[in-house]
């Protein structure tokens, strides 16, 4: 089957629920999105609020409080909000690699020999408590007698911690005046099935990603999963076995060599590119799905304009499936900043995402439009 990436884009836009049917929940949109992304918590509720038919922000908090989704490190090392149902899954496949045994990762950090033993400290301080990231890193230098961990569980990145949440281990808990805490899946979700068999787990979590982000290779899965640290004969058998069960099939994008589920081709080819304009929020999945190195769906010459300094994704307009400009809303003014390429987004489609966007955030918005 052959595609062009107009279709591809429609697509994708239409899967991830760009279309805002009705009916859509919090959960419905995390899960269909193998999960938010959410250093940002207000992105992560922005970024749902644009997918719902009535856009009301507040949905992630309230699956969160209903403990259908879970927040916790996962995909490339960031946080996210994870569909509790699926969350195990999504961690089999980041552990699987276990890159906190690498030699750089222990130069840098600690050794394995600390990991694993924060691991089992981390395991009995948390069974059955929820703990703040102080009283945390407290009970683990007090388990372990290692001084030395205390230092590094200070950072307000939380690397030490990642690998304890990759090995199910950890996951937020609720909020305790504004601090982050910590308790164990067992403890925080009833229906917790431990971390399966990553061969297991990604004839799950692979479908899931081409559903949402597909036609795309085995590397973009990996570049979006953890930075292309799995292990390159796990990640080839993966999809080769997804290809002999006839789950994906092989396909050209634009004479590109990809690969789709199968139950999606025939949707593929009787979709039409997209005219729809989309505003959408600071490290939307939409970009981060498949990479801002996606040349489709980010311009190269224009890739540092939303890829930026410090790891910061900027919120962008997406047109015709393709992310054509930046804005920013402050003190109730919404500043467009279209790529030069892009002069001829429609003005009215721009409105109705601003006044939509207004609705989003709480505020009337009177929108500038530049072109840089």
């Amino acid at each position: 089957m052959e595609f062009t990436s107009g279709q591809v884009l429609a697509w994708r836009m239409g899967r991830q629920f760009l279309h805002r049917p009705p009916g859509v929940m919090a959960v419905d949109v995390v899960t269909r999105l193998c999960g938010v992304q959410a250093q940002v918590a207000s992105a992560a509720e922005q970024a749902v609020a644009q997918r719902l038919a009535d856009p009301v922000v507040g949905g992630v908090s309230r699956a969160l409080a209903e403990r259908v989704v879970v927040r916790t490190w996962a995909m490339r090392g960031t946080l996210h909000v994870l569909p509790a149902a699926g969350v195990a899954d999504h961690l089999s496949l980041l552990a699987a690699p276990r890159t906190w045994e690498k030699a750089p990762w222990q130069r840098t950090f600690v050794t394995a020999t600390q990991v694993e033993a924060m691991a089992a400290a981390a395991q009995q301080a948390l069974e059955g408590r929820t703990l703040t990231r102080e009283e945390l890193a407290a009970e683990i230098v007090r388990l372990t007698r290692d001084a030395d961990l205390a230092e590094h569980l200070r950072s307000g990145w939380g690397t030490l911690l990642k690998p304890l949440a990759w090995q199910g281990l950890l996951v937020n808990g609720p909020g305790d005046d504004n601090r982050v805490t910590f308790t164990s899946p067992r403890t925080w979700l009833p229906a917790w099935p431990g971390l399966p068999d990553p061969d297991d787990a990604a004839t799950r979590v692979v479908p899931a990603y081409l559903g949402a982000f597909g036609p795309a290779t085995p590397e973009a899965f990996d570049q979006w999963l953890i930075r292309g640290a799995s292990r390159k004969a796990s990640l080839r058998a993966w999809f080769a076995g997804l290809l002999a069960d006839g789950v994906v099939v092989p396909v050209v994008v634009d004479g590109r060599p990809a690969y789709a589920r199968a139950e999606d081709v025939d949707e593929l080819a009787a979709t039409r590119p997209s005219q729809e304009v989309r505003l959408l929020p600071a490290f939307d999945q939409y970009v981060l799905g498949p990479g801002t190195k996606d040349a489709d769906v980010v311009p190269v010459q224009r890739r540092l304009r939303v890829s930026r300094a410090g790891g910061w994704i900027s919120p962008v307009v997406v047109w015709r499936g393709r992310v054509a400009g930046t804005w920013d809303a402050t003190d109730g003014v919404l500043a467009v900043d279209l790529f030069p390429e892009s002069a001829d987004v429609p003005a009215d489609g721009l409105a109705a995402e601003a006044h939509r966007l207004g609705t989003v955030l709480g505020t009337t918005l009177t929108m500038t439009i530049d072109f840089r």
